[in-house]
């Protein structure tokens, strides 16, 4: 159901390439960086000339990683349309199809490069992008990923920000797409009934399948999820 394909090359190489190749979706990933240790956010890039399809991934992406790891939503609900004062824009404004450049952590916020190098952290990341995917793109095709900064034929050692502590923006980003596309191609992953899970972490604790019109409702005060029969 699901095709991934990596991407590389310059931006505008990647996005022509993307464009030839029929892909129903577009994904590069980035992780944000700031002078401040304590900057933290999540946030989405979209073209100028984004789809409306576009601007509600990136901000469902955003809103779901900001609830995941206790964060903000960055830009506009989330997305920052045309980049931070234009850059990033030319990273998507050439495809022909959804088009999103991820920022869900901060490299430079110490707890979440910790997030960013670990094992689990990398998975969640992998699932919520997945979620996102499926719920955008639910007839599937070719995804189109893009590892933010890594393999550009003109900067050919950008590895983008450091992470505090020690790594590359560029390299976990490429381990998060990995994880993603080893779960969007995975026969047993495909979509079916609607489920609902309890996570911790990336440990499933709890799986159940729900009517896909049931509306679920939160009681803070008793700690309770209601389920209609």
């Amino acid at each position: 159901m699901y095709q991934v394909k990596f991407f590389e090359g310059d931006y505008y190489a990647r996005q022509l390439a993307a464009n030839q190749a029929g892909a129903v979706a577009y994904v590069e990933h980035h992780f944000n960086s700031s002078s401040s240790t304590q900057a933290n956010y999540a946030v989405v890039v979209v073209g100028a000339n984004a789809s409306q399809v576009s601007r509600n991934w990136g901000r469902w992406y955003a809103k779901a990683i900001a609830e995941q790891f206790g964060t903000d939503v960055g830009g506009d609900q989330g997305i920052l349309v045309g980049g931070w004062n234009g850059r990033g824009d030319g990273n998507l404004k050439h495809t022909q199809m959804p088009a999103v450049l991820l920022e869900p952590l901060f490299a430079s916020h110490p707890q979440q490069a910790d997030l960013i190098r670990s094992a689990s952290g990398q998975a969640i990341l992998a699932r919520i992008l997945v979620e996102s995917i499926r719920r955008f793109f639910p007839q599937g095709g070719l995804i189109a990923f893009s590892v933010g900064h890594k393999y550009k034929t003109s900067q050919p050692d950008d590895r983008g920000a450091d992470l505090a502590g020690g790594g590359s923006e560029a390299d976990y980003a490429e381990l998060v797409l990995k994880k993603a596309a080893q779960l969007l191609t995975d026969e047993d992953d495909k979509p079916g009934p609607r489920k609902l899970r309890l996570m911790r972490g990336d440990q499933l604790l709890f799986e159940t399948v729900v009517d896909e019109d049931a509306v679920l409702s939160w009681s803070p005060d008793r700690n309770l999820l209601f389920i209609p029969d």
